[in-house]
């Protein structure tokens, strides 16, 4: 019966995605041609052929002088996601696409709290999300304002917002594995992530699709437009339009208190305890409701033989609302006038996000130049819905906003290369340029009942007498105090070096340094990379490099008042008002921080890299990353004297306290191994195969000793949970196996990934609990009914896996029945229909 009813869901989906979308059988031209590392299109039996032939992927990520490359024939990995295999996965955010494609790429399920849940914490190498550059068509990427505060996994980090780029704009993504400071600057430790807009001058498409969870939650819409138009002088413009809107699914288990409401003055049971819905608690445990409108244009138009000018800019808005707290009726901070029946606390985001890169290129002469500015804002502001702040009594607001949080970037880059003769093999490519960025970020404050610390003592009743919690439930609003803005300016200047020294010897060096305002200083990175092909097809490489990431602005002046969660001595899942502190604050340096300072890295890697078949592609590269000073938070610190000092200054009483700070050096050891398989099966199409591996571990080589200001009070400055979710909490292990099969007007992808074991640590040890590996499902199959139609149906967890259920949860609302950290989420299978029209 359970297959029936998700067949008939099936045809429900198909047919409403299929009436989403005009039919545009006649309109327009031809949609432009698939990108060069991408299967032909079913059906075109002649692109298929000519695939079979072009299997080399060409990039441009990691070079210099315009110079493009097979990524087979790169010094460092490149793993190459193109514009089908997104549209072929089912998912509609960046973040989850690429962790379906990409191994090193990880993206906890849930994580955490505050912000956390709308811009999750990703990490690449086993390395934190904002310790990998992002760039759009070889520009930086502006970080997000909405700071990781309450992430379990990469906490503290300012990564970019990924879902926040239309997936319908990008032609394709390079993946650079490698450490890449010395090329791009500050954030490249882990590697660089290259999203390439399309480019095609004319046609277009549309693409809609309709999904849910088994469970029958989690609905979500998504359409995808794009068309190009022709410029003069074979200039071009293509635009974008991206609508997505999920909404929220939870896998909460029914509350297992006795009593929701508190005993009768007689000391009987409240006969609400019958009918109470004890479902209703706890829905925050799981994604929340998402909706995004974005767009982009790129565009080009030569102004003559010699000069190009270009610009390209992405624009998001998103609406954002999730459970972040529940409390039940017999809670202080309910009060009964107001919840008489408790309350979900909601928090909402409302955001803003764009980029627009402006620039020329050119030659002069035997030089190449490109000159552009890139200007990148965002903008959120931070509500709370369905709340209250108890300590100002019934007549308090139950809407609030909480906070506005907003960064700036504008970047100025100035590239100069040109070819040189020397005599060698091949010329040398000649780079050199300067960059100049400004950075700002700012924190407004929220509505005065956000942050008050009211005087409201019950009148009656079971607290009669007692003072509710001040602030608001679940979280509090930014106060004046905390409120700020923080700038910076930085400049740096690098130069290239690139050559053959033989027909089968490649060697390239990079040399940079930057100067950065404030207390970030000087650097300077440098980096070499070197392949020697052995024989046809088969060769080694190698690069060995030191890099840096500077604190982010938000990481130094961020603070916030919120509730954290977590598993006390005990066992006992216990909910903490928490203060995070600006390390420069005056409380923060009374509890032993220090001024943030620039994290160092150091890179190896050696590979090597086989074709020993027509269309086989094999490689396998192991690395090491070495960390100093690497920026993390503390652990929680609670207690009398905590509260104390934060009460001094004017805070609320009984809060927690942590800050950011330089106090790990790690080390992380990681093999990475690629294989694809292009084989034509003749009058039975083609099939394209993959498998890929990325194995990644990390150490701790060093913790700063802890200061005397937390160790007297029993504290460690970095406590053995934190150290457990920056060592384990990640799967070590992650294996993507696929095959993609083409034939005449059919086309079946399947993928199967294998997510290793991984554990979320407890503050004691007979807490921990380690989830075992799962092999994950997904099945896209399409059938193209014309040549502008294609109809698709597809899940992903087909099987519909579960992490492991554990036996602790929370007493009041069943959290963490399946944890926090599932790489592959806890909300099971997903199915889905998707129609896509080119014109």
């Amino acid at each position: 019966m359970r297959a029936a009813a998700l067949l008939n869901r099936h045809k429900v989906l198909l047919v409403a995605t299929a009436l989403a979308l005009p039919v545009c059988a006649q309109a327009g031209a031809q949609a432009g041609e698939p990108a060069a590392n991408q299967p032909a299109p079913a059906g075109d039996a002649a692109a298929a052929s000519a695939d079979l032939d072009a299997v080399q992927e060409t990039v441009v990520t990691g070079l210099r002088g315009g110079v493009r490359r097979a990524a087979i024939d790169s010094p460092s990995p490149i793993d190459v996601v193109g514009a089908a295999q997104l549209a072929e996965t089912g998912k509609v955010g960046l973040k989850e696409l690429l962790n379906q494609l990409v191994p090193s790429f990880n993206l906890p399920g849930v994580n955490g709290g505050g912000t956390s849940w709308t811009v999750r914490s990703t990490t690449m190498r086993g390395l934190n999300g904002d310790q990998a550059l992002v760039l759009v068509n070889g520009k930086r990427r502006h970080n997000t304002a909405l700071i990781n505060n309450l992430a379990r996994i990469a906490n503290g980090g300012v990564p970019v917002d990924l879902d926040l780029i239309p997936v319908g704009s990008i032609d394709h993504i390079e993946v650079l594995r490698d450490g890449a400071a010395a090329q791009y600057g500050s954030d490249a430790i882990a590697g660089v992530i290259n999203i390439i807009l399309k480019k095609q001058p004319e046609g277009g498409s549309v693409e809609s699709s309709l999904g849910q969870n088994y469970g029958g939650d989690g609905f979500t819409k998504h359409v995808a437009a794009n068309y190009g138009l022709d410029l003069p002088r074979q200039g071009f413009i293509n635009l974008s339009a991206d609508y997505k809107d999920n909404q929220s699914a939870s896998r909460a288990a029914p509350t297992s208190v006795a009593n929701l409401y508190n005993p009768l003055p007689g000391g009987g049971r409240d006969p609400r305890e019958a009918t109470a819905d004890r479902t209703f608690y706890g829905g925050g445990y799981g994604p929340g409701q998402e909706t995004i409108y974005s767009g982009s244009y790129n565009a080009e138009l030569p102004l003559g033989d010699d000069v190009t000018v270009y610009s390209f800019s992405t624009v998001s808005k998103r609406r954002s609302r999730k459970n972040t707290g529940s409390f039940l009726p017999n809670n202080i901070n309910s009060l009964a006038e107001v919840y008489p029946n408790g309350f979900n606390a909601l928090r909402r985001i409302w955001e803003t996000d764009f980029q627009t890169t402006v620039g020329g290129r050119g030659d002069i002469g035997p030089w190449s130049w490109d000159l552009s500015t890139t200007y990148g804002r965002d903008a959120a502001k931070l509500d709370g819905e369905n709340t209250l702040n108890a300590s100002l009594g019934p007549t308090s607001p139950t809407y609030f906003h909480l906070a506005d949080q907003t960064f700036d970037q504008v970047t100025t880059n100035l590239d100069v290369s040109r070819p040189l003769d020397v005599g060698w093999s091949a010329p040398v490519t000649l780079a050199w340029g300067l960059e100049h960025r400004y950075e700002r970020y700012e924190i407004g404050p929220g509505d005065p009942a956000s942050y008050a610390i009211g005087s409201y003592v019950i009148p009656s009743g079971y607290y009669a007498g007692q003072h509710p919690a001040p602030g608001l439930a679940s979280y509090s609003g930014t106060s004046p105090a905390d409120s700020g803005a923080i700038a910076r300016n930085n400049g740096a200047a690098y130069i290239d070096l690139g050559t053959n020294l033989t027909p089968t010897w490649s060697l390239d060096a990079a040399g940079r340094v930057e100067h950065y305002t404030g207390s970030v200083g000087d650097t300077a990175s440098g980096k070499v990379a070197t392949r020697y092909e052995l024989a046809p097809g088969y060769a080694l490489r190698g690069t060995v490099s030191n890099g840096f990431r500077a604190p982010s602005l938000a990481q130094t002046i961020y603070a916030s008042s919120t509730f954290t969660g977590t598993v006390d001595a005990a066992g006992n899942y216990i909910t903490l008002p928490i203060k995070v502190l600006p390390a420069s604050s005056g409380q923060a340096k009374a509890l032993g921080a220090t001024p943030l300072t620039p994290e160092t890295s150091t890179n190896y890697s050696v590979g090597v890299t086989a074709e020993p078949a027509h269309g086989l592609q094999l490689t396998l590269d192991a690395y090491r990353i070495d960390i100093k000073d690497r920026i993390v938070q503390t652990g929680l610190l609670t207690g009398s004297t905590v509260s104390s000092i934060l009460q001094a200054a004017g805070y609320a009483p009984g809060l927690s306290a942590q800050y950011y700070t330089n106090a790990v050096d790690t080390r992380t050891d990681g093999v990475d191994a690629v294989a694809n398989y292009l084989v034509d099966l003749g009058g039975a199409g083609d099939v394209r195969l993959g498998a890929a591996y990325s194995w990644t571990r990390t150490t701790i080589t060093h913790i700063k000793p802890t200061p005397t200001q937390l160790s007297s009070l029993g504290y460690a400055l970095f406590d053995r949970q934190k150290q457990a979710d920056l060592t384990d909490g990640t799967p070590r292990g992650k294996a993507i196996l696929s095959a993609d099969w083409h034939w005449d007007r059919l086309r079946v992808g399947s993928r199967v990934t294998r997510y290793g074991s991984y554990t979320e640590a407890g503050t004691v040890a007979a807490n921990d609990r380690t989830f075992s590996a799962k092999w994950i499902t997904d099945l896209d199959v399409g059938v193209e009914l014309s040549d502008r139609l294609t109809l698709s149906l597809g899940a992903n967890n087909l099987f519909d896996v579960y992490p492991d259920a554990i036996g602790i949860v929370d007493a009041k609302t069943g959290l963490n029945k399946y944890g926090l950290f599932s790489p592959f989420g806890i909300t099971g299978g997903y199915y889905y229909s998707r129609v896509s029209v080119k014109f």
